[in-house]
């Protein structure tokens, strides 16, 4: 069984999590990115590090072959936004609405590719991961489903930095926040948040 230093699910392009991967350079880390672009430019990023592990899949609750809706690569240069290339989901609405707050996104910038959907659990047996030294996860509202499947008991994780914002709807925080921040606080964990979009949970 092995210590992870950093477990990233939804790692994009890796330009963002270089001073994180030094910082547990000494350590494994493991980087999931489902987007086959994002996937290629995050090894090219991260491969002057050795001890980093990728996966080029997605996480949720079941295990299950499904669509995977993400930004054209050609279409995020015409957009003008480098950040669209981390907005992949399983629900190509969620893309979508982000034309009312953020670009004009239109359903030609959208893509689809049947994507490999496995389990944290899977994840844990796959990768034989004891304990996480930090686990980071940014899923565009899938975070839930993630996070409500972990089985803290099973795998020791000091720190869960997670992004918030989506968890409900796209650009809304409810009652599913609410219930993953008290799963979190039942298993021994502090929260706080980071800015207006991510949030940490320490123990």
């Amino acid at each position: 069984m092995i210590n992870f230093g950093l477990v990233v699910i939804g790692a994009h392009t890796g330009e963002f999590l270089l001073d994180d991967i030094k910082k547990f350079s000494h350590k494994s880390c493991l980087l999931i990115e489902p987007v086959q672009y994002n996937f290629d430019k995050l090894k090219l990023n991260t491969s002057s590090f050795h001890r980093v592990m990728y996966c080029n899949k997605a996480i949720s609750d079941v295990y299950e072959t499904n669509k995977f809706y993400y930004v054209k690569e050609e279409s995020v240069r015409k957009l003008g936004k480098h950040w669209a290339t981390g907005i992949g989901s399983f629900k190509k609405k969620h893309i979508l609405d982000h034309r009312y707050k953020r670009f004009k996104i239109e359903d030609s910038d959208i893509e689809a590719t049947d994507v490999e959907f496995i389990t944290f659990d899977d994840l844990i047996k796959k990768y034989s991961i004891k304990s996480i030294d930090k686990l980071q996860i940014d899923v565009e509202g899938s975070e839930y489903k993630i996070m409500k499947s972990i089985d803290f008991n099973k795998v020791k994780i000091d720190k869960v930095f997670f992004e918030s914002k989506h968890f409900d709807d796209t650009f809304t925080e409810g009652e599913k926040l609410e219930e993953i921040k008290n799963i979190l606080s039942s298993n021994g964990y502090t929260l706080k948040r980071v800015d207006k979009e991510n949030m940490i949970a320490e123990k």
